[in-house]
């Protein structure tokens, strides 16, 4: 994510005069070069773009066979479980998504059946997202996510697991992987538009942020503001602002047909609960925590990257973009694919073409 918008993740749940900032921040970050062939290895090839109909899971499933579980003995995380039993194969994986900023489990509602007739597949809600607890006080990390992920694998999935993780999610993934590796917890990494941080002041040599860094400073003074933040994100509540968030998400996305109410009610959704407006400050507001171009030289696991050429978040020509692109050629653990036509979210932006290279790339860790 990382050109101008609040933050590195899913697209956040912004009230009208906020996102009126966003959108001229994007006017100035969109403009992008087209990324040239000759800059992506001999293993990055660009995915033609088409349609592809998925099957998605009903919210009403996700909201109903939904578990808990007590992170530290204090919080309450909520998480889901799907597998098929009877298509177990020895290359069947256990993998856990990791949904970015704004966003919850219903995020990957189009991913998860595809994933589950082969793997079993846990979703979770990071810490002040969805419907897991959103606790007062608390101080949003990079750090305290990740520790998060790995905690939950220890205690709950208990196998060797694969992260596949959207923006901050995969960032988080990120960071959990370079710390496990005395624990053999993670079995490989899947990073869809991975961030930079966990908001914009994470990537300062990218242009963009230098020339924003203004008002992206004047927003973190707003924000810190009571008053002025919960009359703000108050908004996010007003039905009234469902079409304004509708432009915002579809300015992140690619395929403009999947930008529809669904996709607003998980967005908006959990606004109302209780403790969002801290968490939602906090985020903002906070440390950006490790940059992932320090973190993946230490990752000797596996690693997948989808990169959707119409990020405007995480735009390829930026640093992280650049960086990641570049990696193909020089880690030999690494396989990255462009989706072209496709924005910050791709398994739910064009879920067909994350599974076209997701899948047998899963299928293909066992010989690894």
């Amino acid at each position: 994510m990382r050109a101008l918008t609040w933050t590195a993740l899913s697209p956040p749940p912004l009230p009208a005069m906020v996102a009126r900032m966003t959108t001229t921040s994007k006017m100035v970050a969109l403009r992008r070069m087209n990324l040239r062939k000759d800059r992506v290895c001999v293993r990055a090839t660009a995915v033609s773009s088409g349609g592809g109909v998925v099957e998605a899971v009903e919210l009403a499933e996700i909201g109903e066979k939904s578990k808990k579980w007590k992170w530290k003995g204090e919080y309450s995380i909520n998480y889901f479980v799907k597998s098929s039993p009877e298509e177990v194969t020895p290359a069947s994986q256990t993998v856990l998504l990791v949904h970015g900023f704004g966003a919850s489990i219903p995020h990957w509602r189009r991913n998860i059946n595809a994933l589950s007739k082969h793997h079993t597949v846990y979703a979770i809600d990071l810490l002040g997202f969805g419907a897991s607890e959103k606790p007062p006080g608390f101080s949003y990390t990079m750090e305290s996510w990740a520790e998060l992920i790995l905690n939950f694998l220890e205690e709950v999935v208990q196998k060797p697991t694969v992260l596949i993780g959207n923006s901050v999610g995969s960032l988080a993934c990120v960071i959990a992987a370079s710390e496990e590796s005395q624990r053999d917890l993670v079995r490989g990494l899947v990073l869809l538009n991975c961030a930079g941080g966990m908001n914009n002041k994470a990537v300062f040599d990218d242009w963009r942020i230098k020339l924003l860094m203004p008002l992206l400073l004047l927003i973190d003074f707003l924000l810190k503001q009571r008053g002025i933040a919960s009359a703000l994100f108050n908004r996010v509540k007003d039905r009234h602002d469902s079409e304004n968030l509708k432009n915002i998400l579809t300015n992140v996305y690619g395929n403009k047909d999947n930008v529809d109410d669904t996709l607003v009610e998980i967005i908006a959704g959990p606004a109302n609960s209780e403790g969002a407006l801290d968490a939602f400050v906090s985020i903002l507001t906070g440390p950006p925590g490790p940059n992932p171009i320090t973190l993946i030289p230490e990752i000797t696991k596996p690693v997948l990257v989808l990169w959707g050429d119409q990020d405007g978040l995480t735009p390829l020509d930026g640093p992280v973009g650049k960086y990641f692109t570049s990696l193909p050629g020089q880690l030999p653990n690494f396989n990255l694919y462009v989706l072209e036509g496709v924005g910050h979210c791709p398994q739910d932006d064009r879920p067909d073409l994350v599974h076209e290279r997701l899948l047998p790339w899963l299928a293909q860790l066992s010989s690894t």
